[in-house]
């Protein structure tokens, strides 16, 4: 996440890069320690914006349905499942997936009661970007249609979303993206996408808060 982090901080946001313990801890425990680093660092701010990869996009949906600050602005994931994951239906119960990615990812699976699947619409203005440039053969035999070689463009896609964005990147490198950084910045500035026809104008210095993968 760190060239997206110098992206934003060159577009005049002060950005903090969270890091959390993505294979260490369940969703749940992971939207409680979001919190806390929002309460830590941004609650002064006129208004906290968030940028997540992957995991790091649901938690950041999660926590703004959930506890969101009165100064929330707006969010956007990256290749993130929020229809769920393939992959996990796939292998999600084997021990070796277990140990590599943790509690976490066992529950991104596509079925309704997982964790994606029992999140609330957005309450806020969201950005979706996904990718469909996979460099992983092994995965893409595994998801249907197009994808990024570990999320299915279907699966990234967020009812009542505000804006949609269709890149050709890999999941492992899209926050890495020279036309995505640009992207972000443009969403979290005007609400939507560059090249989209309506923009409402924002004012006032902005906090971006970004999630790392």
């Amino acid at each position: 996440m760190r060239p997206l982090e110098k992206r934003l901080a060159e577009a005049g946001f002060e950005v903090h890069n969270l890091r959390y313990a993505s294979t260490d801890k369940p969703p749940e425990a992971l939207v409680e320690e979001l919190g806390r680093e929002v309460e830590s660092c941004c609650t002064q701010a006129p208004a906290v914006h968030f940028v997540g990869h992957s995991l790091g996009g649901l938690i950041a949906r999660a926590y703004v349905a959930e506890e969101a600050p009165a100064n929330v602005g707006r969010v956007v994931m990256l290749a993130a499942p929020n229809r769920g994951s393939e992959l996990v239906d796939e292998w999600g119960e084997s021990a070796l997936f277990r140990s590599a990615l943790g509690p976490a990812a066992q529950q991104l699976g596509t079925d309704p009661e997982s964790f994606p699947n029992r999140l609330p619409p957005p309450v806020v203005e969201i950005g979706v970007i996904a990718g469909t440039g996979s460099v992983n053969p092994i995965g893409s035999a595994v998801i249907p249609d197009e994808d990024d070689g570990m999320v299915s463009l279907a699966s990234t896609r967020l009812e009542g979303m505000k804006d949609f964005l269709v890149v050709p990147t890999s999941h492992a490198f899209i926050m890495r993206s020279e036309e995505v950084g640009v992207q972000v910045v443009h969403f979290l500035r005007h609400g939507l996408f560059q090249g989209t026809k309506r923009q409402a104008a924002v004012s006032g210095k902005d906090t971006a808060s970004s999630a790392t993968p």
